[in-house]
This record gives structure tokens, C-alpha cells and sequence, in this order.
């Protein structure tokens, strides 16, 4: 009896959990810091990259090889003895041990490990320019899902201050102050304000979704969150800054700075492996024949230089000459890109500022006091209903400008440092 009781109460308490409504704990709200962090941990394309720079650490080990040394071991004379008929196999026999080993000349494998090491280089450098790039995608994406969740406060103001109109335009109605077609037009806009707030919702997930994708996170989009300032700064460093910053920061150029240093390696190497390379060789001989009886064990030594009757090298050196000076012109064409990058940026985000003031100094509480003002006269029988719908639409208009212009502001910004090379504006 006891065990069916406490049966019974097991059972009512399990189907009391389950009635509870579900509430997944929702992630905490991430930073850009945080973002970035996790982006450079976990996004597929930046870590197969990094592979790409280990497996050019790996070639210089390769290009610092030596040569290895080559044995050779002879034996002959082997002989059956013609006055006893008897063999005896070692009668006669010499045997000779060789070793052998190419000595390479001016500095060939140091030159072969300094190319390698400078194709390391630039692998690197062309690594953080893929970073670069993939991290300024990553900051529209932060950027755009700010902008999606202010355009969605601002929506759902808009509409829980519209909701009070309309139930003070009831009140009226029912007062017998306005007409009821004047109420049915007020309360017919509300579904303009719906809109908003759906679309805004829509905005928000899609934001969340592709910065999820570039996060490789498989987090659910309702426990996703993301938190930063959506403001603008005032505050700029100089153009001429900017552009050295640039060029002391910019990757691509410094990966076309380090192609011109291997092509000149690679100029020097060319040349190194025209040049011929001895072999040098030893050996060992024991000889049985008793021919000599005191002579059966000697020592022998050999130089083998190639003959450098025709330089078969020559093409190699004029190919790498041509490449020193393909990279010296396409690192002065990187060189003009960075400051066309940096020009454009910073124009950018000069004229966003230019726009921004007026809306933060005058625009914004202008509208929201007429707004207010209009509103006001119009429940109090001063202003017309066109005025009052004009005024509460163009107050919803300077509202979302603004909004889109801080998200325009921060995405220049993030061009701005894009074209840098580091964050100039945080």
C-alpha cells in the first residue's frame, strides 16, 4: 500500500514538472571583444588557413636538408685455383668500400632555407589579410544585429505609445469628442506599426543568423545575444595618421613587402645553383691477390667536379631578375591601394559624423517635441487628424534615420579600420 502511495505521489510530482512552462537559459549577451575571440577560435575558413602557414614552417626543414653521403661497396677477383683445381673463393678477391658525398656550394641550402623562411612570411601575412577581411565581415554582421535591435526597441516604443492614443482616442470616442471615423483612422495606422515591429523582428534573427554562421555556433537564435554601444564618436585622428598607421599595419602590404626580399633570395639561389658542386669520395681497398704480399690493404681518395662547359642556369636567373621587379611594382600597386582605402574610410566616416550631429543636437528632440506638441493640441480639439498622423510619421521617420545612420557611422568605422589594418576606432 505504502509503495502505491508514494507510486501515485512520484507520478503527480513528475506530471506537475512537466506542466511548468520550459524556460532555456539564455546565453549571455556577447561583446564585440568576446565575438572576435571566439570567431578566431572557431570559424573553419580562418583555422584551415592557419594550416596553410604550419605546412610552410614545415618546408623550411625541407629546404635545410643536406645532402646524404653515398656508399658503394666492391668486391672482384673471385677465383678457382687452376694448379689444384680447388676453389677457394677468396684467393684472389679485392674488396673496396666506397663513400661518396656531394658538397654543395655557395651557400645553397642557406639560401633554399631563407626563400623558405620568407614564403613563410608572407604565407603569414596573407593569413592575417584573409583575418582581416573575415573579421570586418564579421563586424557588419555585430553591427547590422545592433542596428536590428535598436530598430526593435524603437518598434515596440512606437507601438506601446500608439496603443495609449488609441485608448485615449476610445475614451474620446465614447465622450463624443471625435468622430468615429477619426477613431477608425487612428486605430487602422496601428497596423503600420504592427509592420514595423514584425519586419524589425525579422531583421533581429537574420542578423543573429549570419552572425551565428560566422561563428560556426549552433546555438538556438532566441538564446543568442549579442551587446555593444550604438553610438557615434565625434573624435578622429588625422588623415596623415591614419595612412602610416596603414602602412605599417596593412598585411597585404607587408606580404608584397617580403615577396620582394624571396625574389631577391631566389635571384641569389639561381645564381648559387649555377655553380657546380664537387663530390668527394673514399674508399677502402683489401686486396688478396699475392701478387704483392705487401700490399693488400690500401687507401684512395677522388674529386668529381662537373664540367661547366655550358651554364644550364641561365634562364632560371633572368626569370628570377624579371620577378624582382614584378614585385617591386605590384608592391607599389598595394602601396596605392592602401591609401585609396584609407582615404575613401575615412571620408566615409567623416561625412556619417557631418549627418549625425545635426540629428543628436537638433533633429531628435525636435521631432519627439512635435510629437508631443502636435498629440497634445490634437486632444485638446488645436490640431487636425492629417496633423497628428503627419507628426506621429515623421517622428517615426527621424527615429529610424538615425538609427540607420549610427549603423552606417559604425560600419564606416569598421571600414575605416578594415583599411588600416587595426582598430583606429573602437
Amino acid at each position: 500500500m505504502k509503495r502505491i502511495i508514494s507510486a501515485v505521489a512520484m507520478g503527480a510530482m513528475g506530471l506537475t514538472f512537466a506542466l511548468l512552462p520550459s524556460c532555456a537559459p539564455a546565453q549571455q549577451a556577447l561583446t564585440w571583444d568576446q565575438v572576435k575571440a571566439k570567431f578566431e577560435a572557431t570559424n573553419p575558413a580562418l583555422r584551415a588557413d592557419a594550416d596553410s602557414v604550419d605546412e610552410m614552417r614545415a618546408e623550411e626543414i625541407t629546404a635545410y636538408l643536406r645532402p646524404n653521403p653515398t656508399f658503394t661497396a666492391t668486391a672482384d677477383g673471385t677465383q678457382i685455383a687452376p694448379n689444384h683445381g680447388i676453389w677457394q673463393p677468396m684467393a684472389g678477391t679485392w674488396v673496396q668500400p666506397n663513400f661518396s658525398y656531394l658538397h654543395e656550394r655557395d651557400h645553397k641550402r642557406e639560401l633554399r632555407l631563407k626563400s623558405a623562411q620568407e614564403g613563410t612570411r608572407i604565407t603569414e601575412a596573407q593569413h592575417e589579410e584573409l583575418k582581416r577581411n573575415l573579421e570586418f565581415t564579421l563586424r557588419a554582421a555585430f553591427i547590422q544585429t545592433l542596428e536590428a535591435k535598436s530598430i526593435l526597441e524603437f518598434a515596440r516604443a512606437d507601438l506601446d505609445y500608439y496603443d495609449k492614443i488609441i485608448a485615449i482616442s476610445q475614451t474620446r470616442l465614447k465622450a463624443g469628442d471625435i468622430a468615429q471615423i477619426d477613431f477608425d483612422r487612428i486605430e487602422l495606422m496601428r497596423v503600420q506599426y504592427e509592420s514595423e515591429l514584425q519586419t524589425a523582428m525579422v531583421n533581429l534573427r537574420t542578423a543573429k543568423i549570419q552572425l551565428l554562421e560566422l561563428l560556426n555556433d549552433r546555438t538556438p537564435v532566441d538564446q543568442f545575444d549579442v551587446t555593444g554601444i550604438f553610438d557615434f564618436s565625434e573624435s578622429l585622428d588625422p588623415l596623415s595618421a591614419l595612412r602610416q598607421d596603414a602602412i605599417d599595419s596593412r598585411p597585404d602590404l607587408q606580404a608584397a613587402l617580403a615577396a620582394i626580399q624571396q625574389s631577391e633570395t631566389n635571384h641569389k639561389l639561381a645564381a648559387a645553383n649555377g655553380s657546380t658542386d664537387p663530390t668527394l669520395g673514399a674508399w677502402y681497398t683489401w686486396n688478396a691477390s699475392d701478387n704483392n704480399p705487401y700490399a693488400t690493404q690500401a687507401l684512395g681518395g677522388s674529386v668529381s667536379i662537373p664540367l661547366r662547359i655550358f651554364d644550364r642556369n641561365q634562364g632560371e636567373k633572368k626569370r628570377t631578375a624579371i620577378d624582382i621587379d614584378r614585385a617591386r611594382e605590384a608592391s607599389e600597386a598595394t602601396r596605392a591601394q592602401v591609401f585609396s582605402d584609407v582615404d575613401t574610410a575615412y571620408e566615409l566616416v567623416r561625412s556619417n559624423i557631418a549627418l549625425l550631429k545635426p540629428y543628436k543636437e537638433k533633429y531628435n528632440g525636435e521631432a519627439l517635441r512635435v510629437r508631443d506638441t502636435v498629440s497634445y493640441a490634437y486632444f485638446h480639439g488645436g490640431a487636425s487628424l492629417m496633423d497628428f498622423l503627419n507628426a506621429q510619421s515623421d517622428y517615426r521617420q527621424v527615429q529610424l534615420a538615425y538609427a540607420q545612420l549610427i549603423g552606417a557611422y559604425l560600419t564606416s568605422a569598421a571600414q575605416l579600420n578594415l583599411a588600416v589594418g587595426r582598430e583606429v576606432i573602437p
